[in-house]
């Protein structure tokens, strides 16, 4: 899981160039107030600028990924499991996104349990924590911070500020340019064959580019059944080595405004040399899933008083 090792290694860095009417839980953040337009208003005071993209952008993004991805026969199974989710037109042009994403490990290694919102357009990041609902961390495309100051966010606040996200917006994640992609023939997963292809990252991308991530994608529906990674975020990692492969596999689904998402990840270790699993090591739940266009881009900016944890 890389923080982006997983999410933000790629996204944060690369891309700096449930329903709506689904209630928040008691404890979820709450975006920084909308200002709307009134008769009080003039024009020397536009209206405060949201983190949802402008359609002419997210059209122009779109096209481009098509046609890169389908350039390749790795690509082409990429763009079509993008489109079995919901397509990246719709992805994008939905805004930021909110959710729960709660990973127990099995045994005594610590939880972690966060509400986050995060912007797809350009990988910004607000966490929160459940128990606490004062204590918030992120990423804003250049640093990582906590708040308050002194609080205890109870994980690596950069590592984890963009990992769930990475995990939960697949493939969509995927369509990224910097991201290289080969076909690796067929698998079975959940009973069924799936088309499997292999990502890897350009060098110099992000904080972790020796990752990569074998993704099983379902070879009639396109739908993605589960993925293969490693991390060697530097930060654990700082010899340059990584962790053991793990197998984490995607189950159950939810569609929230035309995007398809799983409920649960269930993850493994996995035998390279057997090709087969372990015993379960993590469960985790994606829940609360909402899309939040009226986010403000001044939502992801550090709070007055946090503590910057890293620049860019």
């Amino acid at each position: 899981m890389r923080l982006f090792t997983i999410g933000f290694c790629l996204l944060a860095l690369l891309l700096s160039a449930g329903c709506k009417d689904s209630a928040p839980t008691e404890n979820a953040p709450e975006n920084a107030p909308v200002a709307a337009p009134d008769s009080a208003q003039t024009k020397s005071a536009p209206a405060p600028k949201t983190a949802t993209p402008r359609a002419e952008w997210v059209t122009e993004r779109t096209q481009e990924a098509q046609k890169r991805l389908e350039k390749s026969p790795a690509g082409k199974l990429l763009w079509r499991s993008i489109e079995a989710h919901g397509g990246l037109q719709t992805w994008y042009a939905n805004g930021p996104v909110y959710f729960r994403f709660n990973y127990q490990p099995v045994g005594d290694k610590p939880a972690r349990d966060t509400f986050q919102t995060i912007d797809t357009w350009s990988a910004r990041a607000r966490h929160q924590l459940p128990d606490d609902k004062d204590v918030e961390f992120g990423w804003d495309g250049k640093v990582a911070w906590v708040s308050p100051a002194d609080a205890d966010p109870k994980t690596d606040a950069r590592f984890w500020a963009l990992t769930p996200y990475y995990f939960m917006a697949m493939p969509f994640v995927l369509a990224d340019p910097g991201v290289n992609l080969e076909t690796q023939g067929t698998a079975e997963l959940h009973g069924r064959p799936h088309d499997v292809i292999r990502a890897t990252f350009g060098d110099n991308v992000g904080d972790s580019p020796d990752d990569y991530y074998i993704v099983y994608l379902d070879a009639e529906t396109g739908h993605l059944g589960g993925l293969r990674y490693i991390v060697s975020y530097p930060g654990f990692f700082p010899e340059g080595d990584h962790s053991p492969e793990k197998l984490m596999v995607y189950e159950g689904k939810q569609t929230v405004d035309g995007i398809t998402l799983a409920e649960r990840y269930s993850t493994y270790p996995w035998d390279v040399e057997k090709s087969e699993r372990g015993d379960l090591a993590t469960n985790t739940t994606l829940t609360d899933v909402e899309f939040r266009p009226d986010t403000l881009d001044t939502f992801f900016a550090p709070p007055e008083g946090a503590k910057i944890l890293e620049e860019k």
